[in-house]
């Protein structure tokens, strides 16, 4: 008797006709990652002291205390100043993302992220000390009254990281956003999917429509000024792992590019989406490399056991001599560029060679600190990635006896780590800022963090030629639009908000793949294979494919081309119109329909800003076959685009880089 394939069985909340619930307030905060938990802290800070009659609330699709990057926690915070300079900072984060960022931003928060680590500290989040020369982690330092902000030295695993015990890092701080804004200033569990712009004003913010993911309700926000901070994009290119490996990714799956989408949609300006970050990981785990490189000073290997950075040094010539790399400071992307040399070559796997970095440091340690040493280790990799535990034991891996494969991963989009795509967001109102750099409001003021359309701001990986924040930069971003948010609302006090759809058309279109479910179900006996619809999960498959073969993904390693691109765009296009045939057969299902809309316009505005920039700025991330040198005299500026929200067009354009900072 033959065998009946098993079909599959919808997994979330029944869905159904939704009600409508409608809710005018002045400050939305969109997310629960760092940026919001850190913008909702000083919203209400300032709110208090300057406008205590304010409405605000803070919505987010997950749940705060383990919502966003941060949500398995951390062993380290990357980016803490200490007794390091704010201009130094800026030269870290401008060499590494080869020379275009934006100074003042990255300034701007260097002078003001130490203020939130010390802020970590103070809720209770455990922080590394130094001790008459000895480590003392967290748990050791707080019980000898020893604190970074009493003047203990952290302990660093590099010149900007600090070691912590982070496993409750986020659960931390998203306590310390619980208690400033109180539980009835808290929506979890409901997913914003569309911004809406003024009716009556041009290049104005009104509000924003979602959908709740635990009972079938469409919200709808008016507000006065709006935080997007959802984090940056995942999924949108083809995971090395495949299978039920596809849910293993570096950075977190639920990140949909959702903070792109929906700025770009209401015509925000973007910027630098053209760069990604394409982390070099532990194979398959996808676990953390940096302490391993930083505190433990390992080295990665081809098969040889040769270290390929100083066998292929001499490929960064061409780059060190137009300054772009200096003795041991080499931008992750060119580290990436020397290591797909040894795969293309035949020199691979890859390995970080685990045993001999213990060994090493063993070496002047008693037994009792190299045990404590090598919990710490392996803690590193099950703070932030618990798989790699299960990888080891399905590979039969000692890490301590045998190296462990690393590979570049898909590539990610970002604008908090080692990336720098996101929105043009105004800087700081000061005389040193260039006034490109300065976005002018309705009123002729400039709000830091502000994006082009009025009492709209972003944070975190929403900021675009910015990286290098991380988790405690993103909070002090967040903490610094948090600040200008109740600003905007005193300055703007007597402002109504008015949306053009009315509440029916919002409703219809959220629930639109609910809609198309329901009327073409009868078409097929299989419920995700059907010629009236198509599923979210197969929407996915086939953005993944287009953007991996051209777009630049792993399969190609990372290479595209005009050609190769305009085939990815032609596709896409045909995938435009049938996001519109997205069926959703329960809540869980209706996320992913919206999640993997998002993914598409994000990763083919990706693609455009590739095309638009003739040559390869980041090679190791992404090269441009065609243009395959780095151009200075062409592209040494900033790729921007604007979408038309009235004539759907999308324009491309330059806008100038200023140095502000001076090289050392």
């Amino acid at each position: 008797m033959p065998m009946i394939p098993m079909k599959e069985a919808p997994r979330g909340v029944a869905i159904a006709e939704p009600t409508v619930v409608e809710k005018d307030l002045d400050i939305l905060l969109v997310g629960g990652g760092m940026g919001c938990c850190g913008a909702a802290v000083e919203v209400v800070a300032w709110a208090n002291k300057f406008a205590p009659d304010l409405k605000i609330l803070l919505v987010d699709k997950a749940a705060l205390e383990r919502s966003g990057a941060v949500a398995q926690g951390l062993s380290a915070i990357n980016t803490y100043m200490g007794k390091n300079d704010a201009d130094d900072y800026v030269r870290m984060v401008r060499t590494d993302l080869m020379h275009l960022v934006r100074d003042d931003l990255i300034f701007d928060l260097g002078r003001h992220v130490d203020d939130s680590v010390h802020l970590f500290e103070e809720w209770g989040l455990p922080v590394w000390v130094k001790k008459d020369g000895k480590n003392m982690d967290g748990a050791a330092a707080k019980a000898a009254g020893l604190s970074i902000r009493t003047g203990s030295d952290p302990v660093r695993s590099g010149r900007w990281q600090i070691m912590i015990n982070g496993e409750s890092y986020k659960c931390i701080v998203a306590e310390a956003a619980k208690n400033a804004l109180g539980e009835d200033r808290i929506q979890e569990r409901v997913f914003i999917v569309k911004l809406l712009l003024d009716k009556n004003q041009p290049n104005r913010i009104a509000g924003a429509v979602g959908f709740n993911l635990r009972e079938n309700k469409v919200h709808i926000y008016k507000a006065n000024a709006i935080l997007v901070a959802c984090g940056g994009a995942v999924n949108v290119y083809k995971p090395r792992s495949t299978g039920e490996g596809m849910g293993r990714a570096w950075y977190p799956v639920w990140n949909a590019g959702s903070t792109y989408t929906m700025c770009a949609q209401v015509g925000a300006e973007m910027t630098m989406m053209e760069n990604r970050f394409v982390p070099a990981r532990f194979k398959d785990g996808y676990g953390p490399v940096g302490a391993w490189f930083l505190l433990f000073k390992a080295k990665a290997t081809n098969f040889k056991g040769e270290d390929y950075c100083v066998t292929n040094r001499a490929m960064l010539k061409p780059y060190e001599d137009r300054g772009y790399a200096k003795g041991n400071v080499i931008p992750t992307c060119l580290r990436n560029h020397m290591m797909l040399r040894e795969m293309r070559e035949g020199r691979g796997p890859i390995y970080m060679d685990t045993k001999s970095a213990l060994l090493d440091a063993f070496a002047t340690m008693s037994p009792a600190e190299q045990k404590h040493l090598e919990a710490e280790a392996w803690e590193d990799f099950l703070d932030m990635c618990v798989g790699q535990a299960n990888l080891w034991a399905a590979t039969n891996c000692a890490p301590e006896e045998r190296g462990s494969e690393i590979m570049p991963t898909e590539p990610y989009l970002l604008g908090s780590h080692s990336g720098c795509c996101g929105i043009w967001v105004s800087g700081p109102d000061e005389a040193w800022v260039p006034e490109d750099y300065k976005v002018k409001a309705d009123n002729g003021k400039v709000y830091n963090r502000m994006t082009t359309v009025n009492g709209l701001f972003t944070c975190a990986d929403g900021v675009g030629a910015s990286g290098h924040k991380f988790s405690s930069g993103s909070h002090a971003e967040g903490r610094m639009a948090g600040k200008q948010l109740v600003r905007w609302c005193v300055d703007h006090k007597d402002y109504k908000p008015e949306v053009a759809e009315t509440a029916d058309e919002l409703k219809q279109l959220i629930y639109r793949p609910f809609a198309n479910f329901e009327a073409g179900k009868g078409a097929s006996t299989d419920a995700v294979v059907n010629p009236e619809y198509i599923s979210p999960k197969n929407f996915m498959m086939r953005l993944i494919k287009c953007t991996d073969e051209y777009g630049g993904g792993c399969g190609t390693y990372y290479t595209c081309s005009a050609a190769s691109l305009d085939t990815g765009f032609w596709l896409m296009g045909m995938m435009e119109e049938d996001s519109e045939k997205l069926a959703a057969r329960d809540l869980h299902e209706l996320l992913r329909c919206w999640e993997n809309y998002h993914r598409l316009w994000t990763v083919r505005l990706h693609m455009q800003h590739i095309k638009f920039r003739e040559e390869s700025r980041y090679p190791g991330f992404y090269y441009r076959a065609d243009f395959m040198a780095i151009d200075d005299a062409k592209w040494r500026c900033f790729v921007n685009s604007k979408y038309d929200p009235k004539t759907g067009e999308t324009t491309l354009f330059k806008k100038p880089y200023y140095k502000i900072i001076p090289d050392a």
